[in-house]
């Protein structure tokens, strides 16, 4: 797991062509998973309706198929009121193939979610889901470029990236910080954190506590995240 943070987060803060282009080291065990973020759709609705009840037990029970065929590793509902209402990571050869897998989803069909893609890099660190599916709450952060992003190396940004890692050991020898990786896509979002801890103010304090987001290189926003149990390591 140790290992897992350093690399993942390595990638977050260096460039894109890094993790896009060059494969990563076979002992880490990197693999390129595609991450589709729901967000409100055309035809979405908050209003408690009956057509908004049947989509959303559609949604469910594809969301459900999806994890047990193994086509999705993790997935689950966001539950604020942010602008990104769930995700799910797939498991697919390509990113076409893992788009029709999203776009099939009733609830996008419907409208009432659309789709924002990404690639996705971590470890092979998910487990099974529990069986009947159980849910439970962790917190997921999104790291996106801070006011002060720059993609330029400098000795400043390498002394902020050596105590950047240094945060991130100390937080996964603590067993909250769970699961991270980057994204590929050279994007404004560029990793998340997965905290598996009591609030989301002490997932919160924990993601204020990195370098990086202190000195404004990176910001991040959290989020309660509903997955099925037994999945996070």
């Amino acid at each position: 797991m140790k290992i897992l943070l350093i690399i993942s987060l390595f990638l977050v803060q260096n460039s894109a062509p890094v993790f896009a282009q060059e494969k990563p080291a076979p002992a880490f065990k990197m693999v390129e998973f595609h991450m589709a973020l729901l967000k409100r759709g055309p035809q979405w609705t908050d209003k408690k309706t009956p057509e908004r009840a049947e989509i959303l037990a559609q949604h469910l029970a594809y969301v459900i198929s999806l994890l047990e065929s193994g086509k999705t590793v993790i997935g689950g509902p966001l539950t604020d009121d942010g602008e990104i209402r769930g995700l799910y990571v797939l498991r697919a050869k390509s990113a076409g193939e893992a788009r029709e897998w999203a776009d099939g989803d009733p609830a996008v069909k419907a409208g009432h979610f659309s789709v924002e893609m990404h690639f996705w890099w971590s470890e092979e660190v998910m487990k099974k889901a529990a069986s009947p599916v159980k849910m439970t709450t962790a917190y997921i952060g999104f790291l996106s470029r801070g006011a002060k992003w720059t993609p330029e190396k400098t000795p400043q940004t390498e002394e902020l990236q050596k105590a950047h890692m240094a945060n991130i050991n100390r937080l996964a020898e603590t067993k909250k910080l769970v699961v991270a990786g980057p994204f590929g896509d050279n994007g404004q979002l560029r990793g998340i954190f997965v905290f598996r801890v009591a609030s989301l103010e002490e997932a919160k304090e924990l993601a204020a506590s990195d370098p990086s987001v202190q000195a404004g290189r990176l910001s991040i926003d959290m989020h309660p995240w509903l997955v099925p149990e037994g999945i996070l390591p």
